[in-house]
C-alpha cells in the first residue's frame, strides 16, 4: 500500500517547475552567474591598472608588484577543489555569499595596506579565493543542473564575463584612480561588494540549486552508484590532459596579461588609452567565446580549439611587434586576436570535464582539475615579472608566452577524450 507513495513526491516536485518556467529559470540562473563572474573577473583583472600606481607609491620593482597578482591566481586555483566540495555540501548560497564577504573585506583592507605582504594577503590570497568562490567552478556546477547538453554554450557566456568585467572595470578603475587615488578606489570596491550581499541573500536559492528535473533525474539515475571519485579520476588520463591544457595555456596568457597596460604605456601609449584599449578586449572576448563554442558544433572540438590557439599566437606576435611599431592597426590586431581568445578554450574544457566526470563528486573533481589554471596563472604572471626585471624588456616574456601556448594545445592533438 505504501509502494504507491514514491510516485506522489516525484509528481509534486515536477509541477512547481513546468518546462516553460524551467527555461525561464535557467536563463535567470545564467544571468546571475554571468553577473557574478563579471564582478569577480573584473575586480581581479583591475589589478593591471593598479600595478603602476602601487609600484610608484612604494618604489617596488615589477616582480614584487606582479607577485600580488600571482598570489591571486595561485590562491584561486588551490582553493578550487575545496570550493567544489563546499558547493557539493552546502549549496550555492553559502559559496557565493562567502565570496562577496571575502572580496569586500579584502579590498577594504588593501585600501590601508602599507607593506608588500599586506597586499599579498588581501589582494593576493583573499581576492583570489573570493573570485574563485563566485567564479567558474561553482558556476559550472550550477549551470550543469540547468543546461545539460547545452552547457558548453552556457559556459561560453560565463567565460565571456571576463571580457565584460575587463571592459567595465579597467577604464572605470583608471578613472577612479585619476579622480580619487588608488586607495580610495579600493575602498569603493570594498563598499560596493558589501552592499551586493543584501540582494544576493534574498534570491530563491533553493529553486536555483534544484536544477531542471529533465536534466537532474537522468544524471541521478545514470550515476546512482557514484562511479567517479577523486582518486579514480586522478588515475584517468583525461584528468591530467585537461590539467595540462589549463596549466600551460594559463602560463602563456598570464605571462602577458598583468603587464599589458604597463607594456603599452612603455611603448608610447597614454595611460587611459592603454587601459581603454586593453579593456576593449572585453568586447571581442564575448565574440571569441561564442564563436569558438559555435565552431565546436560545426567542425568539432579539436579543429575549434586549434583555431583558437592559432589566433592567440597571432595576437602574441602582434604584441611583440608593438614595441617597435606602436600604431593603432597593430594595437587593434593584438586586442582582437589575443583578447578574443583569452579563456576561449575554457567553456569547451569545462563541458568536456562535466561530460567525463559527472556525478556526485563533480565539484571536487572539476575543482581539482582547475588547480592547473591557478598554478599556471600564478607561475606565468610571476615569471613574466621576474623575466622583465632581469632582462629590462619584454622579448623573453613574450617568448615564454608563445612557447607555453604551443605546449598547451598539444593534449588536444594527442588525447582522444578531449576531442568530443
Amino acid at each position: 500500500m505504501t509502494i504507491s507513495a514514491p510516485p506522489e513526491p516525484a509528481q509534486v516536485e515536477e509541477t512547481p517547475i513546468p518546462p516553460t518556467r524551467a527555461g525561464r529559470t535557467a536563463f535567470v540562473v545564467l544571468g546571475l552567474c554571468f553577473a557574478l563572474s563579471v564582478l569577480g573577473r573584473g575586480l581581479g583583472e583591475s589589478f593591471t591598472v593598479f600595478l603602476k600606481p602601487i609600484s610608484d607609491s612604494f618604489g617596488w620593482d615589477r616582480a614584487e608588484v606582479v607577485s600580488i597578482y600571482s598570489m591571486t591566481a595561485l590562491a584561486g586555483g588551490l582553493a578550487a577543489p575545496l570550493i567544489g566540495r563546499l558547493f557539493d555540501h552546502s549549496g550555492p548560497r553559502a559559496v557565493y555569499a562567502l565570496g562577496l564577504l571575502l572580496l569586500g573585506s579584502a579590498f577594504t583592507a588593501a585600501a590601508h595596506a602599507q607593506a608588500l605582504w599586506q597586499f599579498q594577503l588581501s589582494i593576493g590570497l583573499c581576492v583570489g579565493i573570493g573570485i574563485a568562490l563566485i567564479g567558474n567552478v561553482p558556476n559550472s556546477i550550477l549551470l550543469g543542473r540547468w543546461f545539460g547538453t547545452k552547457l558548453s554554450t552556457a559556459m561560453a557566456v560565463i567565460y565571456s564575463a571576463t571580457g565584460a568585467g575587463v571592459l567595465l572595470l579597467l577604464p572605470g578603475s583608471q578613472l577612479l584612480i585619476d579622480a580619487i587615488g588608488w586607495r580610495s578606489a579600493y575602498q569603493s570596491f570594498g563598499a560596493a561588494t558589501f552592499i551586493l550581499l543584501v540582494p544576493l541573500a534574498l534570491l530563491p536559492w533553493r529553486l536555483f540549486a534544484a536544477g531542471a528535473p529533465h536534466i537532474i533525474r537522468p544524471i541521478a539515475d545514470e550515476f546512482a552508484e557514484d562511479v567517479w571519485t577523486l582518486s579514480r579520476a586522478l588515475r584517468h588520463h583525461a584528468f591530467w590532459a585537461l590539467f595540462a591544457t589549463f596549466f600551460f595555456t594559463a602560463i602563456g596568457m598570464y605571462a602577458i596579461a598583468p603587464q599589458v597596460v604597463a607594456y603599452l604605456i612603455d611603448a608610447g601609449f597614454a595611460p587611459l588609452q592603454a587601459a581603454t584599449a586593453w579593456g576593449f578586449s572585453g568586447v571581442v572576448l564575448l565574440f571569441g567565446m561564442l564563436g569558438v563554442s559555435a565552431l565546436d558544433g560545426l567542425i568539432g572540438r579539436r579543429p575549434s580549439v586549434l583555431f583558437s590557439y592559432a589566433v592567440s599566437i597571432a595576437g602574441i606576435l602582434m604584441l611583440w611587434a608593438l614595441q617597435f611599431w606602436p600604431n593603432i592597426i597593430l594595437l587593434t590586431g593584438f586586442v582582437v586576436c589575443f583578447g578574443s581568445m583569452i579563456g576561449s578554450r575554457g567553456p569547451l574544457l569545462s563541458a568536456t570535464a562535466m561530460k567525463i566526470f559527472r556525478g556526485k563528486r563533480l565539484g571536487t573533481i572539476y575543482g581539482t582539475i582547475t588547480i592547473g589554471s591557478g598554478l599556471g596563472s600564478a607561475l606565468g604572471s610571476w615569471s613574466g615579472g621576474v623575466i622583465h626585471d632581469l632582462t629590462h624588456g619584454y622579448d623573453a616574456v613574450i617568448l615564454l608566452a608563445l612557447v607555453s601556448v604551443i605546449i598547451g594545445m598539444i593534449p588536444f592533438l594527442v588525447v582522444p577524450a578531449l576531442r568530443s
